[in-house]
């Protein structure tokens, strides 16, 4: 199992950096210019700028790089939900986040997919909605989802949570966040939005998400409401 009783120490990973500190780890090469494009910085830094206390001082004194929003990690424990009597019941928040640096100091001591068990969700949000169909802001909603393999979940997980933190989606503000379903059947990750019936916002940015993980296969917009009433019978509402 990756989750104990406690949500953060069940999450992070064994090295148990503290979230908050306002050092975060280097992030990995290839996403170097996503972070750029979140910082609003496009050219790398220069050395010749670092701002340091004093000539004789060797401490330099960061400056944090805030998002627009900030966003809320959720977990939900699959050993808790067959004995939740309300859907959602389990659910659990476990830190919100609102600059580059805290992004990092979580995401990298969370344990990657191949560590985690079927039937786990982790969610990351804008901070104040939760993660249900009940949530005011999610209730006339819907989500777009691709399936992945355990090879490439973490990569897509990553860039799809670069996208949402950096505002990439020209529609952004009708997203509410993103689920990664852990399931035996077949991982996935979703996006959930605000307004359903707004077609021109859904299939933008179900097209815009496709474009950003170079995703080929044809993805569908199924609605809350539907979901909650037909299940597994819901029908797609708008496909890309």
């Amino acid at each position: 199992m990756v989750v104990t009783d406690s949500p953060v120490s069940g999450i992070m990973a064994d090295q148990n950096i503290d979230p908050n500190t306002t050092t975060s780890p280097s992030p990995k090469e290839k996403h170097v210019s996503a972070i750029k494009a979140i910082s609003g910085d496009e050219k790398a830094p220069s050395k010749e700028k670092k701002n340091y206390a004093s000539k004789k001082s060797t401490t330099v004194i960061q400056k944090s790089h805030c998002f627009q929003n900030s966003w809320t990690f959720w977990f939900d424990n699959p050993s808790s939900k067959s004995n939740q009597v309300i859907w959602g019941s389990s659910l659990r928040s476990l830190y919100t986040f609102g600059t580059i640096e805290e992004f990092w100091s979580l995401y990298n001591n969370i344990h990657p997919p191949t560590k985690w068990v079927s039937g786990a969700d982790l969610y990351c949000f804008k901070d104040k909605i939760e993660p249900k169909w009940e949530d005011p802001i999610c209730a006339n909603g819907g989500k777009w989802s691709m399936m992945f393999p355990k090879a490439t979940l973490e990569c897509n997980w990553l860039n799809t949570l670069l996208a949402l933190v950096g505002e990439q989606f020209d529609q952004g503000d009708e997203i509410c966040g993103a689920v990664l379903n852990f399931r035996a059947r077949g991982d996935r990750i979703s996006l959930w939005t605000k307004n359903a019936a707004n077609e021109e916002a859904q299939l933008s940015i179900g097209k815009q998400w496709k474009e950003l993980l170079g995703y080929n296969e044809t993805i569908g917009f199924i609605v809350h409401e539907d979901a909650k009433t037909l299940d597994r019978d819901a029908k797609r509402r708008y496909t890309v």
